[in-house]
Formats: C-alpha cells, structure tokens, sequence
C-alpha cells in the first residue's frame, strides 16, 4: 500500500515513539511511507533508516489551503491509496484534501467526549462522510464514535496504540537525585498538571502517609509548583518527602524505579499513555476507575482500581501495598502481561495492516 499520514510529531522520543513505530513497522513491511510533518524531530534518523519520505508541513490551522493542496500534488504523484490523519487540524485539511479522489481516507480519535452530532465542527472530524475509518485508541472511545455516527459504512474499530517492553530496558534513575533513594518506598505521579489530572487527591492522600517516615512521593510535570497544590504539600505533614521533579524527558526511567504509580484521573480520557509507560516498566499502578482504565488495570492483578476523587481510597491502597511486600511483589511480577498482550505494538500493528488493507480491497 502507498499510505500518506498527516500527524505533527512534537515532543520527547519517549512521548512519540508508540505512535511513529506504527509507521516504522509497516514500512518494514513493504509497505510505501510518505509522512507531512516536521522535518526536524527525533524520529527523523528513525524515518530516514527506514526509507520513509517526510514532507515538511506543520498541521497549525483547520483550514490550510497551503497543506491542501500539497497533500493532493502527493496523493496523484504517489498512487496514495490510504491517507490516515491523526489530529484535528491535520483531518480537517485531509478531508479537503481527499476530495474528487478514490483514496479512502482514515482518522485517529484519541479522546472521549469533544465529537458530537449536534456540533458542526465535528463534519471537520470523524463525522464527515469523506471519512472511510475512524482509529479508536480504546473502546471507550469507539462507544463513544459510534453513538455518533449516522452511517454505516464507516469502519469505526478499537486499536491500542501499544508499547513494547523492550523500549523501557533501560537503567533505573538514581533517586537520590530527587532526594530519596531506592530503599524508600516511592510513589510517582506524572502529569502536565490540569484540575482533571486529579493531582488534588494524590496530594490530600499524603495525609493520610504522613506517619510513614520511609515513603516518598514524586511529582513528575509542569505546573505543579503552583497553587493550590503547593499550600497543600506544606499542610500535608509530607512536605520533605514529597518532591517536585519539574518536566523530564526520563520518565520511564523515573517510573521504573519506583515502587507504584498513581494515575488520579477525574473524568474519561483516551488511553493514558503513561499507565503504559509504568506497566511496561514493571511497575504496578492504583488508577482511578475510568472506562480506559479499566481496559488496562486489572484490579488485585498489575494494579488497583479506587474510585474516582477518592483520596482516602488511594492512600489506603499505598499502605497496603507499602505493608505487604509480598501483594507488590505480585502486582510487579504481572505488571508487564496486558503489554506483552492486547497491548503490544506487534498487536497494533497487525490491527493497522488489517484494517488499511481492509478498505483498499
């Protein structure tokens, strides 16, 4: 197949690489990779090892008759056959794009809520008749896609944009950097920091820890050395041991070297990307009881599900994994399973050929 993607590929390798290495594997596959992107990024050596032509464009507004049109001079030089965008901006341009042509055009949808019937900008989305596929990264997501959508024709399928624990063999961060170490037992929490990210009640949950002289908490992220988070951290009885690590491009490294990850998430997301990252790092995770979460966690097996802004919930699952080395030991030794499983990247990949493959024949 010759496959045009249109995606914007800021951020770290870490952040990115789940996604870019769909595109990798199937151009280990045969198939012909043609990406509108930034040049400059930290997959371009990856791209170019692998014969994958990248097209300077920057996906910046909804309607960009610039990228339009470039995308349609690729899609007749190219014999393109599949055009896949991955967010907004790039899938309003794609669907102009793909117009009076045969190609059958694909779209990722990466978040519950924001796509609805009544909403005309969603005809600049997933909803548009010129869309043949919609990519849900969790059925969550697809339950979602499906209610609103009229048609259908259109193919609207789960496939997890999974990892592989390979990518996270690498050596444990020194903690001591932190100012804790690997004989403490230590909590990380990873956000850039909004209310719905639920760093509220991972913070509140320390007053209940206060009396444990050896547990830590890590506070992986931008803004959280803000109000009202830091008046809560110097009320919580905590404040030496809770230590605020800023952004970091080693999170993965951060994570595995601690003991559990807490993702307090208040309302439904996608598929929280770094509940993965702590898995595939053999790292257990108590994560708040969304829908996507519990495609991830199985409560009592890699995990724990607490119920949604439950503070004291979390703190009571912190100390019984901090009073039973024997539960963590189990959690840790299962924590790997759902990645090397319906999470894997070769699992995705297999997803992606078989749906694009799908719609060209």
């Amino acid at each position: 197949m010759n496959i045009l993607i249109l995606t914007s590929i800021g951020g770290s390798f870490n952040s990115v690489r789940p996604e870019l290495e769909i595109f990798v594997s199937l151009a280990k596959e045969g198939h012909s990779i043609t990406i509108m992107t930034q040049k400059e990024s930290a997959y371009a050596a990856r791209f170019k090892e692998y014969n994958i032509d990248v097209i300077e464009a920057k996906h910046d507004k909804k309607i960009d008759i610039k990228n339009i049109l470039l995308a349609k001079k690729i899609i007749k030089e190219k014999k393109i056959d599949i055009v896949y965008a991955t967010a907004s901006r790039s899938i309003s341009n794609a669907i102009f794009a793909c117009m009076g042509t045969d190609v059958k055009l694909v779209t990722y949808r990466g978040t519950t809520g924001g796509l609805y019937r009544y909403d005309p900008s969603s005809y600049l989305n997933a909803l548009n008749p010129r869309v043949d596929g919609v990519i849900c990264v969790s059925e969550s997501v697809e339950r979602h896609v499906k209610k609103q959508v009229l048609s259908n024709s259109k193919k609207i399928v789960t496939i997890y944009k999974g990892h592989d624990v390979s990518w996270y063999e690498q050596q444990k961060i020194d903690l001591e950097e932190f100012g804790t170490n690997k004989d403490n037992f230590n909590i990380a929490f990873v956000a850039n920091v909004r209310p719905h990210k639920g760093l509220i009640y991972v913070i509140k949950a320390a007053y209940e820890l206060s009396g444990f002289k050896d547990i830590h908490i890590l506070l992986i992220g931008d803004k959280i050395d803000k109000e009202p988070y830091i008046s809560e951290i110097e009320n919580s009885g905590m404040k030496e041991k809770i230590h605020i690590t800023g952004f970091r491009s080693d999170v993965p490294q951060i994570i595995s070297a601690c003991d559990v990850l807490v993702h307090a998430s208040t309302r439904k997301e996608g598929l929280p990307r770094v509940i993965l990252e702590s898995l595939a790092s053999g790292t257990p995770v108590i994560a708040s009881a969304n829908e996507s979460s519990l495609e991830i966690i199985e409560d009592g097996v890699n995990g724990f599900i607490v119920p949604i802004k439950d503070a004291f919930a979390i703190a009571e699952k912190i100390k019984q994994l901090y009073n039973s080395p024997q539960t963590l030991q189990r959690l840790k030794s299962h924590a790997k399973d759902v990645i090397e499983g319906k999470m894997s990247h070769n699992t995705t990949v297999k997803k992606y050929t078989e749906l694009l493959e799908s719609l060209c024949n």
